[in-house]
């Protein structure tokens, strides 16, 4: 309406000044006086546009943000999506494994992680009887979050992993409702990780591939842990969680989290065209404070050699030798306890030596066989209770093959020894099939 009306006001002044014109003077000044006022009008219109051009590009362009924002959302790919300036990623893993189980001298509760996968100090000794055992599971199926971003010119990441494997929390009978379970909940901040994750003294990358969830685990350096992590090029360096298992003259376990000082790691990786090598050691300080059994502190260490070397264009070659004294839980998941109370009440470290060695062989297009050994020898104390574990042994074939992108299947054979200090011994037979989809 304003541009109408000073339109309107225009003209009925040139008509006015034509219409009433005297003189060329006063004729002149009232051009100049509607040629001002023309000027200005074009400004003014001028001005408008551009507010409405400016105002069509924000628009335009807050849609495009929008759309993208949306797009991302719901098309997830391999590499995440974005929310903001946060980059997330889910995946995991569907699996479901049948295990055919024969225990030479006895037998393994329901209820046990043992009848899930491998564990070498589990394999019963000295029973009477063997039994073949059939067990269907799908408890090792996972998934995890990831996410990733730029604070202050820092990079932050985290990432939180759960499974079922071990739950309580659920049986069989009906509907076999297992609760997840914490694997790995970490951050990272540059160089710095804090949480739960694979140990230090671990390379995760010498792992056999198998169709059971874990194999040769007998010589294997495997424990995830709380730890503040510190990385600086090839060097890694950690405090970890401390726990010190002890096996008293009665025999058993127990366990004596009474540590003050954690476990310190130091770890160097070498990367190149033939794989990776890994060579680590730790330093722990064994302590037990139980009234009547044992209140006493020694000094525990190890040194491990790992990686995953390459031979030819598509095998490779993985291995783990580990020894030292007082490693306890950190290899054959616990197979042998840390230290012993000794008569006197003192606690006296276990020397242990293990490793294990496999080889994998790609053929065809997708498919691939698994051969490897692996042991873990303990140089028991002469008061050592007889039922000890003195060593543990096994080995493994697996065939493996991809039946669709990201589904595998295959089949396994395992079987491992476990012999004890008073000399009994006991074995285990596995035929393992299994169906595992990575998302």
């Amino acid at each position: 309406m304003t541009r109408f009306f000073k339109a309107a006001l225009l003209a009925s002044a040139a008509i006015a000044a034509v219409g009433g014109a005297q003189a060329d003077d006063d004729l002149e000044a009232r051009i100049a006086a509607l040629e001002a006022m023309v000027a200005e009008l074009k400004a003014e219109l001028e001005a408008e546009r551009d507010d409405i051009i400016r105002v069509e590009q924000k628009t335009d362009q807050m849609a495009d943000e929008v759309a993208e924002v949306v797009t991302a959302v719901n098309t997830p790919s391999n590499d995440g999506f974005r929310i903001g300036d946060t980059r997330l990623a889910f995946g995991g893993l569907i699996d479901l494994d049948v295990h055919v189980s024969e225990f030479s001298d006895g037998t393994v509760a329901s209820s046990s992680i043992a009848r899930d996968f491998y564990i070498p100090g589990a394999t019963p000794v000295g029973g009477e009887s063997s039994e073949v055992l059939t067990d269907f599971t799908a408890q090792a199926s996972r998934f995890y979050l990831t996410a990733d971003q730029d604070i202050g010119g820092h990079e932050v990441s985290g990432r939180i992993e759960l499974d079922f494997l071990g739950s309580l929390q659920g049986n069989e009978r009906v509907s076999n409702s297992f609760s997840p379970r914490l694997r790995l909940a970490y951050v990272n901040v540059d160089n710095w990780r804090f949480g739960q994750d694979w140990t230090t003294f671990q390379n995760t990358s010498a792992i056999p591939e198998s169709a059971s969830f874990l194999i040769l685990s007998d010589g294997m350096v495997f424990i995830r842990q709380p730890q503040i992590r510190y990385t600086r090029g090839n060097l890694q360096f950690s405090l970890e969680n401390g726990d010190t298992t002890i096996t008293p003259l009665s025999g058993g376990r127990i366990e004596a989290d009474t540590q003050f000082v954690p476990d310190g790691v130091i770890r160097y990786n070498h990367t190149g065209d033939f794989g990776n090598i890994s060579l680590a050691g730790i330093a722990r300080q064994l302590r037990a404070d139980i009234p009547g059994v044992v209140d006493d502190s020694a000094f525990g260490w190890g040194l491990s050699a790992s990686g995953r070397v390459k031979l030819g264009s598509r095998d490779d070659l993985r291995f783990n030798v580990v020894g030292g004294e007082g490693l306890g839980r950190y290899v054959g998941l616990n197979a042998t306890n840390a230290a012993f109370v000794s008569p006197a009440g003192d606690l006296e470290p276990v020397r242990t030596i293990g490793g294990l060695v496999a080889w994998r062989h790609p053929f065809g297009e997708s498919a691939r066989f698994n051969i490897g050994v692996s042991g873990l020898f303990a140089d028991n104390p002469d008061f050592a209770a007889p039922g000890a574990t003195r060593n543990v042994q096994s080995g493994y074939l697996a065939v493996l093959t991809d039946i669709a992108p990201r589904v595998t299947v295959g089949g396994e054979i395992l079987y491992g020894r476990r012999e004890l200090e008073s000399g009994a011994e006991g074995d285990l037979m596995r035929f393992t099939f299994s169906t595992k989809y990575a998302f």
